[in-house]
């Protein structure tokens, strides 16, 4: 029989009123389950029975019954010579190891039950899951860019299975609880001092169990498939540009919803325009004596037009000129960009006898003054070698 005069008041070891309500009562068993941890006085050697104490009250108090037989009676509820007692299969008694652990299971869970995500969880509480999203990689050209356009793709996923439904199933049935786990999706295990909580091995953490799985998909809810998508790709797009899909990603498990798919635009190299930003440049060139007369050349334009631009008599290599609102548009907003011109003046080649004897003339009856930019190097480097002879 226990000596219940040796024993402390269950509230007074908890360190609260004997009014106190269940909230305050758990709060007191937090504190002093802390406060008297064996791990954090190991030079105590009362620890451990003082964190016994403390679990004993707490598991009495927290139990409306227990704790009403222990308001009335005091100790002598739990003496195993009373009814309910425990050794009568009713009342957990204050120095048993299995109510020790039981008690530990509680302030296990307490203390870093939140950080661990929780108390195990509700039945049913994972009978399904998201889908995964999905990548596909479209490549369009500058033009294709420059309008926008509506593009049928096909892509490869897992689908909601038409025989069960998304059940995963035969039949469409609904699965049922884990009888492992009772459908929290975990189990505990004593190991000595602790209680370990693991995900269940039968259902895998879903907390619930297919009796009868679908022949179609074999219980997963989801069966792969082809399936064609009309994509509406806006104007403006560019290289990285992500167009997202919500819903048409790969179908969750048993009946979950379906993740998204992610549409990623490449544009490709275009043989004539180079695109920066919504700007676009264009090198063309012309003939010596175009660039050297003047005169008028015809460029194309990204909308398939064509623009007429005026060179200027004496143009050089590299002079750049500008036709506004001929780029490409803004993929968000009104604005549109321009397209820049820059002029490669072309050395003639393959001279018959007679062009090569024009250009002598042409050499003959020319001055510095022709040359201006190759008149003012070449006495720049007089200057520099006359430097260096001084």
């Amino acid at each position: 029989m226990m000596n219940t005069m040796a024993k402390r008041d269950y509230y007074e070891v908890l360190g609260v009123s004997k009014g106190a309500s269940a909230e305050e009562i758990k709060k007191g068993y937090r504190k002093k389950a802390k406060e008297l941890h064996p791990d954090r006085n190991s030079d105590d050697p009362e620890a451990e029975a003082k964190f016994k104490d403390v679990n004993e009250a707490y598991d009495v108090l927290k139990d409306a019954d227990k704790k009403a037989a222990y308001d009335r009676f005091g100790h002598a509820a739990f003496d195993g010579g009373m009814a309910g007692g425990p050794r009568s299969g009713g009342y957990a008694g204050g120095g048993q190891q299995g109510d020790f652990a039981s008690a530990f299971s509680d302030v296990f869970e307490d203390l870093f039950g939140d950080f661990m995500g929780g108390r195990g969880g509700q039945p049913g509480r994972a009978r399904a899951a998201r889908g995964s999203d999905l990548r596909y990689n479209l490549r369009i050209s500058l033009e294709e860019a420059f309008t926008g356009l509506t593009r049928s793709i096909r892509v490869p996923t897992s689908v909601t299975c038409s025989a069960c439904n998304g059940s995963g199933a035969e039949g469409g049935a609904e699965p049922v609880s884990c009888p492992t786990c009772s459908g929290m999706g975990k189990v505990r295990a004593q190991q000595g001092f602790f209680t370990v909580e693991r995900t269940c091995p039968t259902c895998s953490g879903m907390g619930q169990i297919v009796k009868n799985p679908c022949t179609t998909c074999h219980g997963q809810g989801r069966e792969q498939k082809e399936k064609t998508l009309s994509v509406n790709i806006p104007a403006g797009v560019e290289t990285g540009t992500k167009i997202r899909l919500s819903g048409e990603g790969e179908a969750g498990l048993r009946g979950g919803p379906s993740g998204d798919l992610y549409i990623f635009i490449e544009v490709t190299e275009h043989p004539i325009f180079i695109r920066e930003g919504i700007d676009l440049a264009c090198k063309v060139p012309v003939s010596l004596v175009t660039a050297a007369l003047g005169g008028e050349i015809e460029v194309p334009t990204i909308d398939g037009g064509r623009s007429r631009v005026r060179v200027p008599e004496g143009a050089q290599s590299g002079k750049q000129m500008r036709l506004r609102g001929k780029g490409m548009p803004a993929l968000r907003g009104a604005q549109t960009g321009d397209m820049y011109i820059e002029l490669a003046v072309e050395t003639p080649v393959k001279l018959s006898s007679r062009q090569k004897e024009l250009l002598r003339e042409f050499e003959e009856a020319s001055s510095r003054s022709n040359s201006p930019n190759e008149t003012g190097f070449f006495d720049r480097v007089k200057q520099f070698w006359d430097g260096m002879k001084g």
